[in-house]
């Protein structure tokens, strides 16, 4: 049930941070929700790594407990893909010189 609340906030994040942008918003909350779990499947995969070179075993801890240590690579992947769009999107277009532009005269 966490995890549900957890992924509304995650889409619903990405999803006004599109609609201040006047991007697609349905689109964008899903990739933020694909972030977070492409971030859990990356988390996990360390954890697999980890176990492989003999520092723990992953017999020794319940499938909870290996979620809640896969779980700050999601929200740190989720996070970096959102302020990535952020700074994209806040960077100012650069004024177009009607000289070195083709068709510059039609520019108002």
């Amino acid at each position: 049930m966490a995890g549900l609340i957890l992924l509304y906030f995650v889409g619903k994040a990405f999803y006004d941070l599109a609609g201040q942008h006047q991007k697609s918003q349905w689109g964008f909350a899903i990739l933020g929700v694909g972030s977070y779990y492409a971030g859990l499947f990356l988390g996990s995969i360390l954890l697999g790594v980890v176990a492989a070179f003999g520092y723990f075993s992953v017999d020794d801890f319940s499938d909870i407990a290996l979620g809640f240590m896969a779980l700050p690579v999601g929200v740190l992947s989720c996070w970096g893909t959102y302020t990535f769009l952020k700074s994209q999107w806040n960077k100012r277009p650069e004024k177009v010189n009607r000289e070195e532009v083709l068709d510059g005269d039609l520019f108002k």
